[in-house]
């Protein structure tokens, strides 16, 4: 899991403001890497039986290469309904972060799963909120 990495306390505040504002809990990986992840509720079945599995349940956010102005790589990936797929993409388009995949990862599950992931080079904290307040609509 995560290892201690050698980070500056601006980062590491950093860091849990980002995971604070995602509503996640936040780590520092090698890098470092300032990854979040959070649990949805969705209520799903693969191949007729209900998964409760962090691979359909988590919601994952990172940034890292902070730069002097203070950008940096952020990345963002979350399961929806199949019928949401176009309301977060326009939400995060509208918001300036580029949606990069919309894929299935799975077959017979009910209802219909998409994994969307986007990125952005930006402020961690501005990106944070462009991204709470474009997946706030999946509960």
């Amino acid at each position: 899991m995560a290892q201690q990495v050698k980070v500056s306390p601006q980062f590491r505040r950093l860091c849990m403001q980002f995971g604070k504002i995602l509503g996640g809990e936040s780590e520092i990986d090698a890098g470092p890497v300032c990854f979040v992840t959070r649990m949805t509720n969705l209520k799903e079945t693969i191949l007729g039986r209900r998964t409760r599995s962090p691979l359909v349940q988590m919601q994952m956010f990172s940034f890292e290469s902070l730069d002097r102005s203070g950008r940096a790589l952020c990345l963002g990936e979350t399961a929806l309904h199949q019928d949401q797929v176009n309301r977060l993409m326009s939400n995060l388009r509208k918001r300036g972060i580029k949606v990069t995949a919309v894929h299935n990862h799975w077959l017979k599950e009910n209802p219909r799963l998409m994994y969307m992931h986007w990125e952005a080079i930006m402020n961690p904290v501005v990106f944070a909120r462009k991204t709470k307040d474009s997946i706030a609509f999946l509960g």
